[in-house]
């Protein structure tokens, strides 16, 4: 599974943001981002260009089922019957995501919501 460290060196890059602050409209990982600049932003250092909303990127990769989730891949919440958010799963039962703009960029539990999609976009 070559993607492995991929998924590994993306989760360090990522991790080093947290507590950053959170910014709706925003694509800046040091100055403030929302969830989707957070992950078009930490895949692009990995040369992979996403598009610049959830619901977009949620159309991205393969999708997966949650008995598949791997390191690395995207993990959406909808809200009103539409995608509106996503994370990035980094194991262990945990995703890192520009969460709100109370608590900025964190860890959470990947089903502190309900995931509705789960995407791969790290492929061997």
């Amino acid at each position: 599974y070559a993607s492995e460290n991929k998924a590994e060196s993306l989760i360090s890059y990522a991790k080093q943001f947290i507590g950053n602050k959170y910014v709706w409209g925003g694509t800046s990982l040091t100055n403030g981002t929302d969830c989707s600049g957070f992950t078009l932003r930490v895949f692009q250092k990995f040369g992979y260009s996403l598009p610049r909303t959830s619901a977009a990127q949620a159309g991205c990769g393969s999708s997966v089922k949650l008995s598949e989730l791997k390191p690395g891949d995207l993990v959406f919440y909808k809200r009103g019957g539409r995608v509106h958010h996503v994370a990035i799963y980094i194991g262990g039962g945990q995703v890192i995501h520009a969460s709100n703009p109370k608590t900025g960029i964190r860890i959470s539990n990947y089903n502190y919501r309900t995931p509705a999609k789960m995407v791969r976009i790290l492929q061997d």
